[in-house]
């Protein structure tokens, strides 16, 4: 590690469509605990991360009574009404509040899962290199490309595909200068790394874990309960 400090923002103003019921999927009960709070403790634990933010909406209740007591640290700020634009939310408060710092890790409230060494490879190889670094999985299903009526249209080569995981390293300022110039132009990027890429940039790709599952159903639950159990075995 090269011993810069990073500040880490989790984005949690989503209203978690796709979850249903009527408990938002960041504060579901996983193992007695909130999911955003297993987040918060995956990216806390490590020594390079000096801080944290969490963007929250602006409806939020629930943060404050069952989260904070256990990361009092922890500085909150208003969302938006996309990930993009809270991204940029917590990123402007980030750097107003500490106009020192220089890398930030965005990391998804609902990946609970995210291990120690994931977490080590990022930081150690992401800030050796200029324009960040994701963490990120080789595809291994074959993919189809399917027309408008749901045929397949040809297969996919797979080789240089990988899906996108959080944590997500990059210069604070260099972010928040290229999701400003996407959201100015009417673009929502659905991951951090796409407004990089649009402007040039190559962040890297450092290869993480397929348990850094992301909680999109109540059925992940538990499956990360599981994920967990054996990472609190392993440690």
């Amino acid at each position: 590690m090269n011993g810069q400090a990073v500040h880490a923002l989790i984005p949690a103003a989503g209203h978690s469509v796709r979850f249903g019921g009527t408990t938002l999927k960041q504060y579901a009960h996983l193992l007695g605990l909130p999911v955003i709070a297993h987040s918060l403790a995956a990216v806390m634990n490590h020594e390079s991360v000096q801080s944290c933010t969490v963007a929250l909406a602006s409806d939020d209740g629930i943060f404050d009574e069952l989260v904070r007591p256990s990361f009092p640290r922890v500085s909150t700020v208003i969302g938006g009404d996309s990930r993009a634009q809270t991204v940029m939310n917590g990123l402007r408060s980030i750097m107003d509040n500490d106009p020192a710092c220089e890398w930030v890790m965005v990391h998804d409230a609902a990946r609970p899962c995210l291990s120690s060494e994931d977490l080590n490879r990022l930081l150690r190889v992401g800030l050796e290199h200029s324009d960040g670094a994701i963490l990120a999985t080789p595809v291994n299903d074959t993919l189809k490309l399917a027309d408008d009526g749901g045929l397949i249209e040809r297969t996919i080569d797979r080789s240089r595909f990988w899906a996108a995981q959080t944590p997500q390293l990059f210069r604070i300022r260099e972010l928040a200068k290229n999701l400003e110039s996407a959201l100015s132009a009417g673009l929502l990027p659905t991951d951090d790394a796409a407004a990089m890429e649009r402007v040039g940039a190559f962040p890297l790709l450092v290869e993480g874990s397929s348990t850094n599952i992301k909680i999109t159903g109540a059925e992940d639950l538990a499956l990360a309960e599981f994920i967990l159990q054996r990472q609190s075995v392993r440690e």
